[in-house]
C-alpha cells in the first residue's frame, strides 16, 4: 500500500482526489498540507489522514510519505516538484504540469538525474470514455481521421478555486486550465503529436488572462482539430473524431460526474454504448502507485506534460502573433 501526501489539499483534493483515494486498492492518503496549518489540522481530521502540515517542506520529508501529489496552484508546480524529487519522493504533479515549457524541461531533467518517477495527473487517460474512444479509433472503425474536436467550458466567475483567476497563481486563462485536457486527449485518442497551433481568444477589459478562447490545431499525420474552452460558459465537455467512414462522438467525454454515452455514426446508422468516468481517479492513483513498484509503466509520465506544455505555449505565442505557431520537438 503506498502511502502518499497531497501537496495543496484544496477544492479539488475535497471533490475528485479523495474518492479516488477512497475507491484506490494499491494506496492511501497518509498527509496534506495546507498554507493554514489550522486549516490543514482541520481537513486531516475530517478525512482521517494522520498528518497535517503547514508548509510544502514538512510533508516532502515526512518518513510517513512514499509519494507526494503535488495540487498546488499552477505557478507553484516547479519549485513544489523540485522540492519533493529534492527529498527522494516519487511526485504526480496536477496538469498542467508547470507554466512554461522550460520549467517542464527542469522538472524532468531533475527527475531523470535522480532517478524518480514523475508523472502528470492528466485524469481523463484513465477515464472510460476517452479509452474507448482511442481504442475505436486505433481499431479503424471510422477509417483515416479528418477532424476532431474537443470543448471544455465551465462558470469560473465565482469558482471556489480563487486562484484561477489571479494571473500570477494560474499562469493562464481557460487554455492552461482545461485546455490542456483537451489537448492532452486529442493527442491520446489520435495517438499523434501537433504540428502547428493557431488561437484566438476573447477577454474582459479587467482580466489579464483570456476567458475563452478557440484553437486550431494540424496534427503531423494530417488531422485537423479544433479546441474550444471557456470560463464563462456552462460546464460543458463534447468529443469528437469526424473520420473517412464515420463519426465518433460524446457529450459528456471529459466528465466524471454522470455517464457517458458513446455514440458510432457511420453510413446513417447510430450505435451506442453507455460507459461511466467516476473510476478514472482511483485508475490513476492506483497506476502511479504500481509504477512506483516497479510492475508497470506509468501512462502519463513528466514528458507527456512537456508536450502539452509546448502546445499551451505555442497557443499563448499565437494570441500575441495572431499567427499559425509551429509546436518544437521537444
Amino acid at each position: 500500500m503506498v502511502r502518499f501526501g497531497i501537496l495543496g489539499f484544496g477544492l479539488h483534493a475535497v471533490k475528485r482526489l479523495m474518492p479516488g483515494f477512497q475507491q484506490a486498492k494499491n494506496c492511501c492518503v497518509t498527509a496534506l498540507s495546507r498554507r493554514n496549518l489550522g486549516n490543514a489540522q482541520d481537513s486531516a481530521r475530517k478525512y482521517g489522514i494522520p498528518f497535517a502540515f503547514g508548509s510544502p517542506a514538512e510533508l516532502c520529508s515526512c518518513p510517513e510519505v512514499e509519494a507526494v501529489l503535488v495540487a498546488t496552484p499552477n505557478a507553484c508546480h516547479f519549485e513544489d516538484v523540485l522540492l519533493a524529487l529534492e527529498c527522494g519522493k516519487p511526485v504526480l504533479c496536477e496538469k498542467p504540469m508547470a507554466i512554461d515549457a522550460q520549467q517542464c524541461k527542469q522538472m524532468l531533467e531533475a527527475a531523470s538525474k535522480a532517478g524518480i518517477l514523475l508523472g502528470v495527473a492528466h485524469v481523463f487517460r484513465f477515464a472510460e470514455s476517452v479509452i474507448r474512444m482511442r481504442e475505436r479509433v486505433q481499431s479503424g472503425q471510422i477509417g483515416k481521421p479528418v477532424f476532431a474536436r474537443c470543448e471544455f467550458s465551465y462558470d469560473g466567475v465565482q469558482h471556489p478555486r480563487r486562484w484561477i483567476n489571479d494571473p500570477s497563481l494560474a499562469g493562464g486563462g481557460p487554455i492552461a486550465d482545461v485546455g490542456v485536457h483537451c489537448i492532452d486527449a486529442l493527442r491520446f485518442v489520435l495517438d499523434d503529436e501537433v504540428q502547428s497551433v493557431h488561437a484566438c481568444g476573447l477577454s474582459e477589459l479587467s482580466d489579464q488572462m483570456e476567458s475563452a478562447a478557440a484553437l486550431t490545431m494540424k496534427f503531423h499525420r494530417g488531422t485537423l482539430a479544433a479546441v474550444l474552452v471557456s470560463k464563462r460558459v456552462a460546464y460543458r465537455t463534447p468529443l469528437e473524431v469526424v473520420g473517412e467512414a464515420g463519426t465518433l462522438r460524446a457529450d459528456d467525454a471529459l466528465s466524471v460526474e454522470r455517464s457517458v454515452r458513446l455514440e458510432l455514426l457511420r453510413k446513417g446508422v447510430v450505435e451506442s454504448e453507455e460507459v461511466t468516468n467516476d473510476q478514472a481517479y482511483a485508475r490513476q492513483a492506483d497506476a502511479f502507485a504500481t509504477a512506483m513498484e516497479g510492475k508497470a509503466h506509468f501512462a502519463v509520465p513528466a514528458e507527456e506534460g512537456w508536450r502539452n506544455q509546448l502546445v499551451l505555449d505555442a497557443a499563448y505565442r499565437s494570441l500575441k502573433t495572431g499567427r499559425s505557431e509551429p509546436i518544437p520537438e521537444p
